[in-house]
């Protein structure tokens, strides 16, 4: 794995899985504690950083009255935004 990929890119490569990215999604809409959580083998994630990085994802997150699929897609979306390294 290359320095400074986003989590996009290794799941192009399918390094990533779907099944991955939705079970760090729930753990994170479960669980927001920062810290760095398994993604996939040998790929870990801060997902609360990740959200946290990202201004449009946490106003996403803060508004109660988005659904939970908007949720979960902000959340999705902010680990494969996310680079690892």
């Amino acid at each position: 794995m290359a320095d400074a990929q986003t989590l996009d890119e290794l799941y192009k490569a399918s390094l990533v899985t779907d099944e991955d990215l939705n079970a760090a999604v729930s753990g994170n809409l479960l669980d927001p504690t920062p810290c760095p959580r398994s993604i996939a083998v040998g790929v870990s994630l801060d997902v609360a950083a990740a959200v946290l990085a990202n201004r449009w994802i946490t106003d996403m997150l803060a508004d109660e009255e988005r659904s939970e699929a908007v949720r979960h897609t902000a959340v999705r979306t902010a680990i494969l935004l996310a680079r690892v390294g």
